[in-house]
């Protein structure tokens, strides 16, 4: 479909967002025989699922693996030639940085809810009087936690569980996987089904057992930070192979062109855009008709772009997410082969003298990645920024310059791994800014969800799709994009 083409309502589709729920949306739509076009504003596909090029190694600039509780990624990557692909991390777990040291994060957790209290490895994090605390979980009634009509983390947690484990095991984990403290964020929506599990097992610890599928009678329990795969060359490669997918189906691929305004027709929808990149379909800064339109967009661009023509969104665009930013380094440290720390550690936020929330040891996490390296280079991933519950309006402070960034993450990387990072180490390095990448599920959250879905219902041939409707985390996003598309289309 070409730039101002009239379309024939319901056969022509307009799809505004290149990230993975975009892309996705573009590929449901050609599969089912829509004349499709993809606008992205950027000159580059895939949002937060990127790659940048660090001392020669082709590396994810954001997103590096997704969780394996559902078939969903998995299953894309099989439709797109990528099983061989499909790599499981090195089983040596990941650790916790605790303001009184460093312990092993326990393995059987949901956002770093112990499934069992008294797990070694949960009570050496806790101590006994946690332990204790936590275990009254099993005692008390099915109804705590789970009759408000919305929680927060935080909460649930520390009603059932107690406030140790919130704070040594739950807001390390959310930290790193959220960027944002537990008392901002909505359970239902970080945790789809937790309090559900609560009533139908009767208690916490149960609940977060039955989601994480326990291992087979007599296996070992996984490491914690395992229950996550990755792709062979980085989760980069997916977008490749998802672009690549699109051009042989035919799709409309146009970098460099913002929408600005969004309207109806009496055909369908008119997106009017900006902007001077490269349209592989020849138009660009142009305006596009298609009978169906889906928005994937993050939730204040998506609500912001809608609004006028859809004036009953206008009170529900959510609060823009966490300002993150990844510093990778890649040093020449033969000390790192023992992989101290395994293949990370998460910072519980009150660990005094680290601003990292979160350390990726890639090198250690991904075998194919350490091969790629060469025998004592490594690359480790340090992940800064957090919405704090003190100031839920703003983001906590960060290190603006680069280079002062770069000086706190080799602090921070040796005082975590115990091992000196320094500049006469430092091979290369590189920092990646992501504002609003991660979807921010404040207590509420859900009910706006519905409440944004039940509107663009009502408008005919609108979609919105994205990590702020479907949570954070790839197996999220692309299972939500699948189902949102496929109960339209069918």
């Amino acid at each position: 479909m070409g730039a101002g083409s009239s379309p024939v309502a319901g056969r022509t589709a307009l799809v505004v967002g290149g990230g993975i729920s975009g892309l996705l949306a573009a590929r449901e739509l050609a599969q089912a025989g829509l004349d499709t076009t993809l606008l992205e504003a950027t000159d580059s596909w895939g949002g937060c699922v990127g790659r940048h090029e660090v001392a020669g190694l082709d590396l994810d600039s954001g997103a590096e693996s997704f969780a394996t509780r559902s078939s969903a990624v998995a299953d894309l990557a099989t439709e797109l030639g990528l099983t061989k692909d499909i790599v499981a991390p090195h089983p040596g777990g990941a650790w916790v940085q605790l303001p009184d040291g460093p312990r092993e994060l326990p393995k059987t957790g949901v956002l770093g809810i112990p499934a069992n209290p008294w797990d070694p490895e949960v009570r050496r994090s806790l101590g006994l009087g946690g332990s204790l605390r936590a275990s009254l979980d099993r005692f008390l009634p099915a109804s705590v936690g789970t009759t408000a009509d919305v929680a927060s983390v935080s909460s649930l947690v520390r009603a059932r569980m107690g406030r140790r484990v919130l704070t040594r095991l739950v807001e390390p984990v959310v930290g790193g996987v959220h960027s944002a403290d537990p008392g901002l964020l909505d359970v239902d929506m970080v945790a789809p089904g937790l309090r559900a599990g609560i009533t139908r097992h009767g208690s916490l610890a149960a609940a977060v057992a039955a989601q994480r599928r326990r291992p087979a009678e007599g296996a070992a329990a996984a490491k914690a930070g395992s229950a996550v795969a990755g792709l062979r060359g980085g989760m980069h490669t997916l977008v490749s192979a998802l672009v690549a997918d699109l051009r042989r189906r035919g799709v409309g691929l146009v970098t460099g062109a913002r929408a600005d305004s969004a309207a109806r027709t009496p055909d369908g929808w008119r997106i009017r855009t900006s902007g001077t990149g490269t349209p592989e379909d020849g138009a660009n800064g142009q305006t596009y008709d298609a009978g169906v339109l889906v928005i994937a967009l993050d939730g204040p661009a998506a609500v912001g772009l809608l609004e006028d023509a859809v004036p009953a969104l206008a009170g529900h665009r959510p609060g823009p997410g966490p300002e993150v930013k990844l510093v990778t380094l890649v040093v020449d440290l033969p000390e790192l082969d023992r992989r101290p720390r395994g293949t990370g550690i998460l910072v519980a936020p009150q660990t005094p003298g680290i601003r990292a929330k979160a350390l990726t040891h890639a090198t250690a996490k991904w075998d194919w990645l350490a091969a790629a390296a060469g025998p004592g280079r490594h690359v480790l991933r340090l992940s800064y920024g957090r919405r704090d519950s003190a100031a839920p309006a703003a983001d906590t402070p960060e290190l603006s310059a680069d280079a002062a960034l770069l000086e706190q993450a080799m602090r921070d990387a040796s005082a975590l791994l115990t091992v000196p990072v320094s500049a006469d180490s430092l091979v290369d390095w590189d920092v990646v800014s992501w504002a609003g990448a991660l979807p921010f599920a404040a207590v509420g959250h859900r009910q706006r969800v519905a409440e944004v879905r039940r509107i663009c219902a009502g408008s005919e041939g609108l979609l919105l799709v994205g990590g702020w409707l479907a949570g954070n985390g790839l197996a999220a996003v692309v299972a939500d994009t699948r189902k949102q598309l496929q109960d339209v289309l069918h």
